[in-house]
């Protein structure tokens, strides 16, 4: 049985030629970059390489590039950083459509005391510019928005928000884990004061990170220790993952039109078979701006894990959400907050394509999702 992998906003695969640039380093090349001698300075050229092909992705300076074990990481060092370098300041601004690496971060700062405020958004997942606007105060510390939402790939406005913190004085931080690599994010012209990037979303191993820290930037490492990362990340570099990220990262550059022409092509073309083949479906989310690789699809009157459950035995691999809170029987906290209707929202499932994504692929899904629904809507207790 074929197996057609579609949720790529979960994982993706390792690129073979990230695989193959980090090989010599679990092996031959294993000196401690950090060391004098020229054993561990030919592995220290290689991290400093890595560290100019990531910048290079985002238009930033190397030494604007923290390396970190994980997008998490990075978020929980941004807010860390923000909130303890100015402790004078008690707000944060975050929206409601956040990854679980915000959310409960921002749960955790509200209960020492901090005032969170959660933005709304409409039935499109877009948020309100004049709340957003009304909300910012001379108490805020921080505000942390993705760049795009990892359930509906709707991208929001980020460079006019961080111009409006800016001209208040407000740092912020985009959590870009699911933008990097598929959109141009250029920081010469977006004035985001911290960006978090995770390599296993663009190709690159799970467990390596990045934390872009803007040039100026008052900083405070959330890990301590060593002197790795200029000071600003503790602990022994993760040589090989860290090669890998920057191969990743030069080959994202490298295919982001291919991103946004024949992966979105395909992402509207299996959405468009879907809807015309399925009744009582739709797509969630902002039609017209969003990542090039997501779909988001509600099947009206089915059970989203039901849905995901017949599609593994016949070897698509898709989900229901975000991979860090699929396994709940609720609806996403993203739908939610959409208010897609319940009888919708719970037969929602996350189509999120990659470069590796074929037609054949694509066809393969058109043929066999529509039986599918068709079949689990005989059994619902769910009835209109």
């Amino acid at each position: 049985m074929q197996t057609v992998y579609l949720d790529n906003n979960a994982t993706s695969a390792i690129a073979p030629e990230v695989r193959e640039a980090m090989l010599p380093y679990f092996s031959e090349l294993y000196g401690n970059p950090s060391s004098m001698y020229s054993f561990g300075g030919l592995v220290g050229k290689k991290v400093a390489e890595a560290r100019e092909q990531v910048a290079a992705l985002f238009h930033a300076e190397p030494s604007e590039i923290v390396f970190t074990s994980c997008g998490s990481e990075s978020d929980n060092t941004a807010i860390w950083s923000a909130l303890t370098t100015q402790p004078e300041k008690r707000h944060i601004i975050t929206s409601c459509v956040e990854h679980p690496a915000i959310l409960n971060v921002a749960e955790y700062w509200a209960h020492q005391g901090y005032r969170v405020t959660r933005l709304a958004v409409d039935e499109q997942g877009r948020l309100d510019l004049d709340a957003y606007a009304s909300a910012l105060t001379p108490d805020t510390a921080l505000v942390t928005v993705m760049f795009a939402n990892n359930e509906t790939g709707n991208l929001f406005p980020i460079a006019r928000m961080a111009e409006m913190a800016k001209a208040k004085g407000i740092l912020f931080h985009t959590d870009a884990v699911q933008a990097a690599g598929k959109i141009d994010l250029d920081l010469t012209r977006l004035p985001v004061d911290m960006l978090s990037l995770s390599g296993h979303k663009l190709h690159a191993p799970k467990g390596i990170g990045v934390l872009y820290v803007r040039k100026g930037v008052i900083f405070r490492p959330f890990l301590r220790g060593g002197h790795q990362e200029r000071g600003r990340r503790a602990g022994t570099e993760n040589v090989p993952y860290i090669v890998g990220l920057g191969v990743a990262a030069q080959s994202a550059l490298e295919h982001m039109q291919e991103e946004q022409t024949r992966v979105a092509a395909l992402r509207d073309r299996l959405e468009r078979g879907l809807l015309a083949s399925i009744p009582q479906s739709r797509v969630n989310g902002d039609p017209e701006h969003r990542l090039p690789n997501t779909s988001n699809i509600s099947f009206k009157n089915v059970e989203g894990e039901a849905i995901l459950l017949r599609l593994d035995q016949l070897g698509i691999c898709a989900s229901s959400g975000s991979a860090c809170t699929s396994g709940s029987l609720e609806p996403s906290h993203v739908l939610r907050a959409m208010n897609v209707p319940f009888n919708y929202a719970h037969g929602s499932v996350r189509l999120s394509l990659s470069r590796y994504t074929t037609d054949a692929e694509i066809d393969y899904v058109l043929k066999e999702l529509p039986p599918v629904i068709a079949s689990l809507r005989k059994l619902s207790p769910f009835k209109d």
